[in-house]
């Protein structure tokens, strides 16, 4: 029997090893690997980056303007061209406008989830949820591929989330396939991601004679039935001592390292750092990288829910596309003129549109973009029958829109595109074979990880795939 000093040392090892992988349950790795072994799926060097409008961006003050709308729809903003002629955007969005030959706008993205869990989930997980839950009952698509994808021994983390999404998860799946996640603000001067990286010599070697001290323990152990669950645990212990121990994350993660004028030209703030990082750990091999943007930037509320109580929803755009705006431009143009557009789609979205007709209502406070208490002001409510995404890199033909609403803005009329569609899109460009793998969920009933109908949108598609 180990000594109470044996196991307080085991204990503090895998609070220490494996600590920073924020939710990563021990024993949901090790329940975790059988499967993606049996899947058969030979994973392609790619990767994605979600960019995710928390609460939903208005289609009208983004990517899908209607100049010619009646005023009651509208809003206050014009379209202005792009360099690419026949592609216009909202007047917000100026330097998007001129890396539009860079990435391809979907305008016709339509589903049923009215609420953000449903909406978020429905698109994420590709489910039809129609209820309220603030984590997904089925894993969503980062989480899947995370375990179609896992790989022992690598020196970096697989799938991490800059800021996670709200509403997200692994589901039936286990707590041992969602992110790592950073949340500090990659823009502080006290920026720190917990236990990546080791201090010094002394502390990985320290680190790594606990780790031999552990095996030592665990010898009995192993001779038991419980072997090959003990050999999981020793291969993922590893690959959190990789980590730990080595250069690779910390450099990917070392955001202080990165030129200064990268640094300011996608913007000196949470976002924009948010997005830089998240080029940084692609370049550095991390295969899924998702980052929400919301909180102060967002103005009002802290989120892209812009209904007439919350704030007042020009005012609120024109605040944040400030920020918006330029991290999201830097970030196209970076991927390319680093060479990373074939192996890395960045995919830009929200979980729905707002509602075209404007809404009146009385604030609820006085905050960034909205008025005092009572104060009458404009708003956009939830609006999931037309959704528009923005998708770049990947190896698509860009300088382009694909769909169309009518002219409010009220449904898609071209193209239409639903959940499947768009989940189908995002597996094919990372390789998965989405048509004949399967999980078992919690009662071990298999899951198809498409459930609903959906085909690879072909205007998103790799040109050469």
């Amino acid at each position: 029997m180990s000594s109470p000093s044996a196991v307080t040392s085991r204990r503090e090892l895998l609070r220490f090893g494996l600590g920073g992988f924020s939710t990563l349950s021990l024993d949901g790795l090790i329940r975790s690997r059988a499967a993606v072994a049996e899947s058969g799926v030979s994973p392609e060097n790619t990767a994605v980056i979600l960019v995710w409008l928390h609460g939903g961006a208005s289609h009208l003050e983004t990517y899908d303007p209607k100049p010619l709308a009646p005023s009651d729809y509208r809003g206050p903003f014009s379209p202005i061209a792009t360099n690419v002629p026949g592609i216009g955007l909202c007047e917000l969005l100026p330097e998007h406008a001129k890396v539009a030959d860079r990435f391809t706008l979907l305008r016709s993205v339509v589903h049923t989830g009215f609420c953000h869990q449903q909406g978020t989930q429905q698109l994420l997980t590709g489910h039809p949820v129609r209820v309220l839950r603030n984590t997904p009952l089925h894993p969503d698509m980062f989480s899947i591929a995370h375990k179609v994808r896992y790989q022992e021994h690598r020196r970096i983390p697989n799938y991490v989330s800059v800021y996670p999404v709200s509403y997200g998860g692994s589901g039936y799946l286990g707590p041992g396939f969602n992110p790592f996640i950073i949340h500090d603000n990659p823009n502080s001067e006290k920026f720190y991601v917990p236990n990546i990286g080791v201090p010094g010599p002394q502390q990985a070697a320290r680190l790594s004679r606990r780790v031999s001290l552990r095996k030592q323990l665990d010898l009995f152990k192993r001779r038991m039935s419980q072997i090959d669950d003990m050999q999981a645990l020793d291969a993922h212990e590893q690959s959190a001592v990789n980590m730990l121990t080595g250069d690779a994350a910390t450099r990917a993660f070392d955001i202080r390292s990165e030129d200064p004028h990268t640094r300011d030209r996608y913007g000196r703030n949470r976002w924009g750092q948010q997005l830089l990082m998240a080029r940084r750990l692609v370049e550095a091999g991390v295969d899924l990288v998702t980052t929400q943007f919301s909180g102060d930037l967002c103005g009002g509320v802290g989120n892209w829910d812009d209904h007439a109580v919350n704030q007042n929803v020009f005012e609120a755009m024109k605040y944040r596309a400030a920020f918006f705006d330029r991290a999201v431009a830097a970030l196209i143009e970076d991927i390319y003129e680093r060479g990373l557009d074939k192996r890395v789609m960045v995919v830009v979205t929200g979980e729905f549109g707002r509602t075209p007709k404007i809404r009146h209502q009385a604030s609820t406070g006085k905050r960034v973009a909205s008025g005092s208490p009572g104060t009458m002001q404009p708003g956009r409510d939830h609006w999931p029958r037309a959704t528009s995404m923005l998708f770049a890199g990947g190896g698509i033909r860009t300088g382009a829109v694909v769909g169309a609403t009518d002219g409010r803005g009220e449904d898609a009329t071209e193209r239409i595109v639903g959940r499947g569609d768009f989940l189908a899109t995002i597996y094919h460009h990372l390789g998965i074979d989405y048509q004949h793998i399967s999980f078992p969920d919690r009662s071990g009933r298999p899951q198809p990880i498409l459930s609903s109908d959906g085909e690879p949108i072909s205007e998103l598609t790799s040109r050469t795939g």
